[in-house]
């Protein structure tokens, strides 16, 4: 599944307004959170307002896994990850040309060819990152499979956003194994990234959109790096 990334940001205008309403709703903005579970507290509160009918809550590893848990235990829903990952660009891996996700692709097709990224190139990088992602999984979730999302929200957690990339290829995957909804949270990120997710959801729940957003760390007092065994360790604590 390919989703270019320009055009769901033309379409992203069409859910600017329930953006808006979820983000004037939230009485958090301005503060920094302890830590991540203090985060997936906050957002918790927040999600169960727009969520509808039976969910399953994915985590996006690492620290998203973490945040998910208390979004999880709110809904009475299963946890699970979902796996994404950027496509870096040559001599420049932080910048994003995209993302991957188990069967989906959402490039920024516009800047690949700006930057005159090659074929080669690009087909070799994803190919990095979607054993990455195959690795991930396995230590992750070891034997057992992915819980189904057919009939369910999918509701997507990370401990932050910044440009969406990777938040869209979860979202792609998520509608892809016919998640009827599709809703993404975090506890920060910038209002162009929300309008950009709105293209790809069916409502985004950021409890802070600050402009001048530069790093999702910034927002928490404590944001040490999460291990796999942590991850491993959080999966079956909610629910």
């Amino acid at each position: 599944m390919l989703v270019r990334a320009d055009e769901a940001a033309q379409r992203g205008t069409l859910h600017e307004d329930r953006i808006l309403r979820l983000r004037h709703a939230c009485h958090h903005h301005g503060m920094r959170y302890v830590d991540r579970t203090d985060a997936g507290i906050m957002l918790a509160a927040e999600i169960v307002r727009v969520v509808p009918g039976p969910a399953v809550v994915l985590g996006i590893p690492r620290g998203g896994v973490i945040v998910a848990v208390p979004v999880a235990n709110a809904l009475r829903a299963p946890l699970d990850v979902v796996v994404p990952r950027k496509v870096g660009a040559p001599f420049n891996p932080e910048l994003g040309l995209g993302a991957v996700a188990p069967g989906v692709r959402v490039l920024d097709e516009t800047l690949i060819a700006r930057l005159g990224v090659s074929a080669d190139y690009l087909e070799g990088e994803i190919a990095r990152q979607e054993a990455e992602i195959a690795r991930r999984t396995a230590a992750y979730r070891g034997d057992r499979p992915a819980v189904e999302l057919e009939g369910r929200t999918a509701v997507i957690i990370d401990d932050g956003v910044a440009t969406g990339g990777t938040a869209l290829a979860a979202a792609g995957w998520a509608r892809a194994r016919r998640a009827p909804t599709v809703v993404f949270g975090a506890p920060v990120g910038p209002p162009e990234t929300a309008a950009r997710l709105a293209a790809a959801c069916d409502a985004v729940v950021l409890l802070q959109t600050p402009y001048g957003f530069s790093a999702v760390g910034e927002w928490y007092d404590r944001f040490d790096q999460v291990t796999d065994d942590e991850v491993r360790a959080a999966l079956p604590v909610a629910g």
